[in-house]
């Protein structure tokens, strides 16, 4: 390669792709933010509480209890294809 080229490609700088310009971090703006924010979010009252809680909880079980019936269908399934006992 000719001299030139190869000064002109070794000097190039290309600015780095979605470079953001470096701020200061303000611990205490960070923190009045963070208040700001939770001042604003609507909180469930005790009674919608215990009810979401409950609503969890039912859904829960009602999701263990069908993956239990599929996995036994599905061991049962196995024994008989591979005609195991226990």
């Amino acid at each position: 390669m000719d001299k030139k080229i190869m000064d002109k490609k070794s000097t190039d700088k290309k600015p780095a792709l979605n470079a953001a310009p470096r701020r200061k971090i303000d611990v205490k703006e960070y923190f009045r933010g963070i208040k700001t924010e939770t001042k604003k979010v609507v909180w469930p009252t005790r009674k919608e509480l215990g009810s979401y809680t409950g609503v969890v909880i039912l859904t829960c079980f009602a999701f263990s209890f069908g993956i239990w019936i599929v996995d036994s269908l599905f061991l049962g399934a196995l024994k008989y294809i591979l005609n195991i006992s226990f």
